[in-house]
């Protein structure tokens, strides 16, 4: 992987959030880890970047990202309303500015007609309010992990954008 150029999403969030001089926390699912690598891969990224949970089991999400029980059973773990909890509550654990979270069907297996493989919701959770994308990716596991994190950090850049 290359280092990062000026005009990549990571460099572009990490000097956005450096200029509000606000924090950022991560909870990733379908992701793994991959925004969290992409963060840190800035150098300076300590200055901003809180750090993250990869709650990939629906028991992580409930016991280390608060997401109600009640809410995973009632919308599923690859939902809007979890994509919310997860955002709000890294946020408020790791005691940052900046909540983004992801949840979704990376494939190639575990998909269904009402939720099908790259159905993914990007979450964020700011000072000045919370946004939730849906997406549907048609990729493979690796291309539908790769959109999701791109997903993420485009949210969060159009949130410390204004837009």
């Amino acid at each position: 992987m290359s280092v990062p150029d000026r005009s990549d999403l990571e460099v572009v969030v990490g000097r956005l959030l450096k200029q509000r001089s606000w924090t950022l926390a991560v909870a990733e699912s379908c992701t793994g880890g991959l925004i969290s690598h992409r963060i840190t891969n800035v150098a300076g990224s300590s200055a901003y970047y809180r750090g993250s949970i990869t709650a990939y089991s629906c028991a992580v999400k409930e016991r280390l990202l608060l997401v109600p029980h009640d809410t995973l059973s009632r919308y599923g773990a690859v939902s809007k309303e979890v994509a919310q909890e997860m955002a709000g509550n890294v946020r408020g654990a790791l005691q940052a500015d900046v909540g983004l979270a992801v949840t979704g069907i990376a494939g190639p297996g575990g998909g269904t007609p009402e939720k099908p493989v790259g159905l993914t919701y990007v979450a964020l959770s700011a000072p000045h309010g919370e946004w939730v994308d849906r997406h549907v990716w048609s990729g493979n596991r690796w291309e539908n992990k790769a959109h999701s994190a791109e997903a993420a950090l485009a949210l969060l850049r159009r949130c410390l954008e204004g837009n």
